[in-house]
């Protein structure tokens, strides 16, 4: 589960996949500092999963990123949709936090309000509805993740 919380208060609750045990998602508290809507996917080099997988870009089905991925331990570690919606809730990631790429979106919408960085809603419609180009946002208070074993 990926709790957003407020002082001691929780806002929100989301369910999400971790990494498998091979590919562990790294505990430690994290500043988030750094999201990419419509984010570009490519194979990461010498991986084992990926071998034989092609890049995707931005808006493409076949894109595991979907809407968008919030970065918590650059480069290589991030929040991000996927369309394996049955992985939620088990260790099946490559260490990143998979989530439902609806969800994800609002938590990336959450992050960057109090992150310094909020935007209109139409804003969002247009990233959410036409997803050829990525948007790079970096906060300018970065938000504190923790992730815990």
């Amino acid at each position: 589960m990926l709790i957003v919380k407020q002082g001691d208060n929780t806002i929100r609750t989301y369910t999400v996949a971790i990494g498998q045990p091979r590919y562990p998602t790294p505990p430690g508290t994290y500043s988030i500092r750094k999201i990419i809507w419509n984010p570009s996917w490519k194979p990461p080099p010498g991986s084992v999963w990926a071998k034989g997988k092609t890049a995707k870009g931005p808006g493409d089905p076949g894109n595991p990123m979907k809407v968008v991925k919030i970065f918590f331990r650059e480069p290589d570690y991030y929040i991000h949709g996927t369309n394996d919606l049955e992985s939620l809730g088990s260790a099946e990631s490559h260490g990143c936090l998979r989530m439902d790429p609806d969800e994800v979106a609002d938590l990336a919408k959450m992050i960057m309000e109090h992150g310094g960085q909020p935007r209109g809603e139409n804003w969002f419609w247009r990233i959410i509805h036409f997803r050829r180009d990525e948007q790079v946002v970096y906060l300018d208070n970065p938000i504190s993740l923790t992730v815990t074993d």
